[in-house]
C-alpha cells in the first residue's frame, strides 16, 4: 500500500531529515569508536561490550526525535486533540456548497487560519475512470502547495451511513478525492472517514508548504475510522492533506469532523499498534546483534 519511492511515512513514528548530516550524528552519539571495536589489540569481552553499547545508542538515536528540526510523523489515534483544537463539522455551511471555505481567527500558536478543501493539489491528476482517483498524488515539488482550481470538486452532503452527518464528499459523490489546504501550516490534522467496506483501499496523505510528501497511512478499519497524523516534534509542517482511494473500494468515502491545531491542540501519543510494529522491528534489531556478538 506503501509507495517505496516515498521515504518519510506515517508508520515509521521518527524519521531523519533529508538534510540531516548523518556522519555528524553518528559520532555525536559515539558510533566513531567502531573501529576501536573492530580492533585487533581489544580482547573479546571488550569488543563485545562495545558492541552492546553502540546498539543501545543506536535505539536511542532512532527513538528519540532531533530536537530543533522535522523528523517526521506520528500516527494519532481517537482522542489524541485537546480543546484548544479547532474543528470543521460541515454542518456551518449549506448542504451541496462546493469547495467550501472555512476561516479561522487568532487560534493559538497559528493565528489566523483559512482552510480551504477541493479535488486535488497543483501537480496532482485525479483519473482512472471511476471511482475517481490520484494517479498521480504528488504535488509538484518545490512549488508552493496550491488546489488546483481545474480539480474535481468536492462538496457537502447528507449520508445516512454516517452518524454525523453532513459531511464533505468528492466528485463523484463518494467516489472522489478530497483535498485540504491550510493557509498556515499546522503541526496536527485528524477527520473521520468512511463509511468503509473494505480495510486498506483509501489512503491519506500529508504534505508541507513546498509539497514533499511527509507521510501517509491506509485505513485499517471497517464502518468509520478516525486518522489522524502529526508532527512528532510538534513543529507546524502539515500544509495540506489528500484523502483518496487506492483498492477496491464499493461503498466509496466521504470525510467529517475535520479537526487541527499546532503543538498544544494534540497530545502525541502514537497509535498502539504503531508502536508495537516499530518495537518488534528494534527487538528484531537486537536479536541480530546479539546472534553476532556470540558469532
Amino acid at each position: 500500500m506503501v509507495d517505496s519511492s516515498q521515504a518519510n511515512k506515517a508508520d515509521n513514528l521518527y524519521t531523519l531529515p533529508r538534510n540531516l548530516n548523518k556522519k555528524k550524528v553518528l559520532q555525536q552519539l559515539g558510533l566513531h569508536e567502531i573501529e576501536k571495536a573492530n580492533s585487533p589489540n581489544l580482547n573479546v569481552r571488550g569488543a563485545q561490550a562495545m558492541k552492546k553499547r553502540l546498539l543501545v545508542l543506536i535505539m536511542i538515536w532512532l527513538l528519540v526525535p532531533v530536537v530543533g528540526s522535522h523528523a517526521g510523523l506520528v500516527n494519532l489515534g481517537p482522542g489524541s486533540f485537546t480543546p484548544l483544537a479547532s474543528q470543521i463539522t460541515f454542518s456551518e455551511q449549506p448542504l451541496n456548497t462546493p469547495n467550501p471555505v472555512y476561516n479561522f481567527v487568532a487560534l493559538p500558536d497559528l493565528g489566523n487560519v483559512t482552510v480551504n478543501f477541493g479535488g486535488n493539489f497543483v501537480g496532482q491528476t485525479a483519473g482512472g475512470g471511476f471511482p475517481v482517483t490520484l494517479t498521480d498524488h504528488t504535488p509538484t515539488p518545490g512549488v508552493a502547495l496550491a488546489l488546483d482550481g481545474a480539480a474535481p470538486q468536492t462538496f457537502i452532503t447528507g449520508d445516512g451511513a454516517n452518524p454525523t452527518s453532513p459531511v464533505l464528499s468528492g466528485t463523484p459523490t463518494f467516489n472522489g478525492p478530497v483535498s485540504v489546504l491550510f493557509s498556515q501550516p499546522v503541526a496536527g490534522v485528524g477527520l473521520d472517514g468512511g463509511y468503509f467496506n473494505a480495510i486498506g483501499a483509501t489512503t491519506i496523505e500529508a504534505y508541507d508548504s513546498l509539497g514533499n510528501v511527509l507521510g501517509s497511512i491506509v485505513n485499517s478499519q471497517l464502518a468509520i475510522e478516525f486518522f489522524g497524523l502529526a508532527d512528532s516534534t510538534g513543529q507546524n509542517v502539515i500544509a495540506g492533506i489528500s484523502f483518496f482511494i487506492t483498492g477496491s473500494k464499493p461503498a466509496g468515502f466521504a470525510i467529517d469532523n475535520l479537526t487541527f491545531g499546532a503543538k498544544g491542540a494534540i497530545n502525541l501519543v502514537p497509535e498502539p499498534a504503531t508502536l508495537l510494529l516499530f518495537g518488534l522491528g528494534l527487538t528484531a534489531l537486537a536479536g541480530a546483534s546479539r546472534r553476532k556478538i556470540k558469532k
